[in-house]
């Protein structure tokens, strides 16, 4: 790839070449170890794939023109395959699906590229995962060959306003009605809300009983009343927003699993993916280190290089380390899941609570190296700063990955 910072500084054109790897794709170098050989071809067409059909691509600068692009790219990850790696032979999905490590280095990809490709490629992720675990097979042959295509949305409700981490006290409920379940209630926060194709919905089928009272269903997005309320703007234009749920009828078989078992497949399917999230920082951090790389070669100040100067030698040295233990992370728990363990709620929890946080300071210290160029809007480094706030929140936040990790490390040997 051309060395660009001589040119990007005088003309604040930030658009990437679309020829070659970028210096900010998956290294399978780092995390050999935990790939096989598959992966090492993957990581390369992947980031050959960011580059070319993704970099490219106009920022999404409003909620608006980030819903009509989510459906762009859906369809562009859909014909290059990518999102069937998410999904079984059986159900469109790649010869060796679901396979984490693959969609690791993907999200990595698309991260670097654009946080809101990684966030259509996450919900293709989090949304067929419940389906795949424990779907009714008729729905399962219906809508993931169609995920897996690009031609289905999917989305993930979960989230309610009273109910963030504490998925215990979600008030939605549903009431067996005549054969079927009425769904009653509202979410908050929901990615793809309001173009989805399909909603895995959590709600209470008997709220007396905590965790083992929540059940999971597929809802269909033109469901009579399923009303999408509005978006909700994020600093990082994302399709987020509100829907809420009228006496919405949904038939027994659209049930994600037994009744009752919907908690235990909404954390099987975030424990199975959270590492793709950490993978996602992990994509967000080498992009701002390197774009902070290149701006300290190019940037010349007081008669020198800012790479010449010792504090911007030790920021660059703290960054590239931070990053590099990230994904050593990253790769050891999705290398853990691929190769058969029931479990990895620990090595998750370690993935990602390290990961999103050492992503936050790569991206804060690569935008203070850029310094007011960091700033403006058109760069990619103040989207990332934008962008990579999120990662320490959903899908479980670090204080929640902490206890997790705590209390595995009280309760062992006991």
């Amino acid at each position: 790839m051309k060395k660009q910072g001589d040119r990007r500084l005088e003309t604040g054109d930030w658009r990437q070449e679309t020829e070659g790897t970028p210096p900010w794709g998956p290294d399978p170098a780092g995390v050999r170890a935990f790939l096989d050989e598959r992966h090492t071809s993957l990581a390369a067409r992947v980031g050959a794939f960011a580059l070319r059909e993704i970099a490219t691509l106009p920022p999404a600068e409003t909620d608006a023109k980030a819903r009509v692009q989510a459906r762009q790219i859906l369809a562009l990850l859909g014909k290059g395959g990518w999102i069937a790696h998410a999904l079984p032979p059986a159900y469109g999905g790649s010869a060796d699906g679901p396979d984490l490590r693959a969609l690791c280095l993907i999200r990595e990809a698309l991260a670097a590229a654009s946080p809101l490709a990684d966030a259509v490629f996450a919900l293709q992720c989090l949304g067929s995962m419940p389906v795949t675990l424990a779907g009714d097979e008729a729905r399962r042959r219906h809508w993931l060959p169609a995920v897996a295509r690009g031609e289905a949305m999917a989305a993930f409700a979960m989230t309610e306003e009273g109910a963030g981490s504490d998925v215990s006290s979600l008030k939605t409920t549903a009431v067996r009605n005549d054969g079927a379940y009425l769904l009653n209630g509202r979410k908050t926060l929901i990615s793809n809300a309001g173009i989805a194709d399909y909603y895995c919905v959590f709600a209470a089928t008997d709220p007396s009983k905590g965790n083992r009272g929540i059940s999971c269903f597929l809802v269909e997005g033109n469901a009579r009343g399923l009303n999408f309320e509005g978006p909700q703007v994020l600093s990082a234009p994302h399709p987020l927003g509100e829907i809420s749920f009228t006496d919405c009828r949904v038939e027994t078989s659209a049930r994600i699993g037994a009744e009752g078992a919907g908690f235990k497949v909404g954390m099987g399917t975030l424990d199975r993916l959270r590492p793709t999230v950490a993978a996602a920082a992990c994509g967000m951090a080498a992009r701002a280190l390197s774009e902070a790389v290149a701006h300290a070669r190019a940037r010349v100040q007081f008669g020198k290089p800012l790479a010449e100067f010792q504090m911007v030698q030790d920021k660059l040295a703290r960054m590239a380390t931070d990053l590099a233990a990230a994904r050593l992370l990253v790769y050891r728990a999705a290398w853990e899941k691929d190769r058969g363990a029931e479990r990895i709620t620990m090595e998750s929890a370690m993935a990602k609570s390290f990961a999103t946080e050492a992503a936050q300071r790569i991206v804060d210290d690569a935008l203070q190296i850029l310094g007011g160029l960091g700033m403006l809007a058109a760069h990619p480094v103040e989207r990332l700063y934008r962008a990579v706030r999120a990662l320490r929140i959903y899908e479980g936040t670090t204080e929640i990955q902490r206890l997790i990790i705590a209390r595995h490390l009280l309760e062992a040997g006991k």
